[in-house]
């Protein structure tokens, strides 16, 4: 079954992708919403060269929109109708447990005549994170919520010891309600890991976000 994969550059979406095709799924492409400008992912902040990087490393091609938060539910739909072009019968998501969401990914995807697969959906956050680390896959903090989460924490990757430091502090440790967000560097459905230099961090809409730029293959030579 041909699918897209909403995909954030995080870990909930790329475990979302992987159980997918471990259900003998056909992964066509990635869809992604940008800020207006098109340069960052909309909730994640990453770059549009981040996000490439990732396509590349998955062999598949990336779609984009940009968009504002007011348009943006227009604009996703406009993108799962394009995604429908290439062949895709279903779009998965990397959501747990919050039923609007659900309720917004389904009636979404209904009027772009896909079906809305959500792979993660109602399971334990620790048996994410264990089956997560046990897949080798691996994941950078490049967002924390001012107040909740310590920007400290920025650029960090979530292994078990940042994951019990973030439960001793109340967090969810997943991340579930945008307490931090995740960039995914590498794992078993990667054809090469991503090496990333980690930039400056900056203060915008209530969180604090790590710039990150694709260190190429020559200077990691």
């Amino acid at each position: 079954m041909p699918f897209c994969c909403s995909w954030s550059g995080g870990k909930d979406s790329c475990l979302a992708l992987y159980r997918a095709l471990q259900s003998g799924g056909r992964l066509a492409c990635l869809v992604t919403m940008l800020t207006e400008g098109g340069e960052r992912s909309r909730s994640h902040g990453l770059s549009l060269e981040v996000l490439e990087a990732q396509a590349a490393a998955l062999g598949v091609p990336l779609l984009t929109a940009a968009t504002s938060w007011n348009d943006y539910e227009t604009a996703m739909i406009g993108l799962l109708k394009r995604a429908a072009a290439r062949g895709v019968t279903q779009a998965v998501f990397g959501d747990i447990d919050i039923d609007r969401h659900r309720e917004w990914e389904e009636n979404v995807c209904r009027q772009a005549g896909l079906e809305a697969q959500l792979p993660l959906w109602q399971t334990d956050r620790m048996a994410l994170l264990e089956e997560w680390w046990s897949l080798g896959f691996e994941a950078t903090i490049v967002v924390a919520r001012d107040g909740v989460v310590d920007r400290r924490y920025l650029g960090r990757v979530l292994d078990r010891e940042v994951a019990a430091e973030l439960l001793a502090q109340g967090v969810d440790a997943c991340g579930e309600n945008g307490e931090f967000h995740t960039v995914v560097t590498g794992g078993p459905i990667f054809r090469q890991p991503l090496v990333l230099e980690l930039g400056e961090q900056s203060l915008r809409s209530g969180c604090w976000f790590q710039d990150l730029a694709v260190r190429s293959r020559a200077a990691v030579v």
